[in-house]
């Protein structure tokens, strides 16, 4: 058969095993073709431990190879917006690893592009698209938990090396940015709703640079929202969303990647109970909807219109901690 779709990878990043390699090779309908890094010796390396056919002297190489249909841009996200556009522009879909962009503005040029190329692009919020997401939805929308008031969304997890490019505000570093744009994407697809109102504390680590941030929001139904996340040394990996209701309580573990462990916990009306799903990775039911948008038109949960609302989001917050926006040096 031959692929649907057929990727060229920017850069040898870290991610891309998992979030593209392996989902790839477990589907006949996509194939990762080429890959290009700055470090030609990485790129080798990396084409040559996972199979990758074709290694590009650059990233244009990759752009304008006729036999790519799709760009995978898993790049430091100041970066983000000049290949997703130079793709687009080539004719390739792009799958653009979160975060989108670097602030709201340039998260809307990607999308007009897109638009008007009518091609597709996806913001990789992985977790969208797995059935432990979509059942917490579900769940919320019965009615079962009554009016929701409040949710609460947090994720942890530790980056301990000055050097890396999430410590960095030049390559669009900071904790909102790089895993608190996850409890705040939770918070926005539990609700269904876009924020009227943002208030934000942050912990500043390296200058400009967030490690800690709590978020607070109120959507038009009334619903009271935070999100927090926290990449200091010594934090403990930590991901989960909260929704309470005035008939009962739902508490989802790991919603970030159900794959490595999950639960869903209810407290309806003093009856508690239990729920686990699929162990797909979450990784594998996003290349589905990608390759569904593709091929048939299919509507994507994350596509463009959402990742200018989530970065619309993420640069309030940064105004409402009083740091700057990325992206605007």
């Amino acid at each position: 058969m031959t692929p649907v779709v057929r990727f060229g990878t920017l850069g040898a990043a870290r991610i891309t095993p998992a979030a593209l390699i392996a989902p790839c090779a477990q589907d006949v309908r996509a194939q990762v073709h080429c890959v290009a890094a700055r470090d030609r010796t990485r790129a080798d390396a990396f084409a040559h431990k996972h199979g990758v056919a074709v290694v590009h002297a650059s990233y244009d190489d990759v752009v304008d190879d006729p036999d790519v249909t799709a760009v995978y841009v898993p790049l430091p996200i100041t970066d983000h917006h000049v290949w997703t556009i130079r793709a687009l522009e080539a004719g390739k879909h792009v799958l653009c690893e979160k975060s989108f962009a670097s602030n709201a503005r340039e998260a809307q040029e990607m999308a007009d592009v897109a638009r008007a190329t009518g091609l597709v692009l996806m913001d990789a919020f992985h977790y969208r698209y797995h059935p432990v997401f979509m059942r917490a939805r579900q769940i919320v929308a019965s009615g079962m938990l009554g009016s929701v008031r409040t949710v609460e969304a947090r994720f942890d997890v530790p980056i301990v090396d000055a050097k890396d490019i999430r410590m960095i505000y030049e390559t669009g570093g900071g904790v909102t940015m790089d895993i608190g744009c996850y409890p705040i994407s939770w918070c926005r697809h539990i609700t269904g709703e876009e924020p009227d109102a943002v208030a934000a504390q942050a912990v500043e680590g390296p200058p400009k640079v967030d490690t800690f941030l709590k978020a607070s929001f109120r959507f038009p139904s009334g619903i009271v929202a935070t999100a927090s996340a926290d990449m200091r040394e010594g934090v403990k990996f930590h991901a989960s969303l909260k929704v309470t209701g005035d008939r009962g309580e739902m508490y989802v573990r790991n919603p970030l990647a159900p794959q490595a462990g999950h639960r869903i916990d209810l407290d309806v009306g003093g009856r508690k109970t239990s729920e686990e799903l699929d162990r797909r990775p979450t990784y594998s039911y996003q290349l589905d909807a990608f390759i569904d948008a593709v091929e048939h038109g299919a509507p994507l949960l994350t596509g463009a219109e959402d990742a200018v609302k989530q970065m619309r989001v993420i640069d309030r917050c940064y105004a409402a901690a009083g740091l700057p926006l990325r992206g605007l040096q």
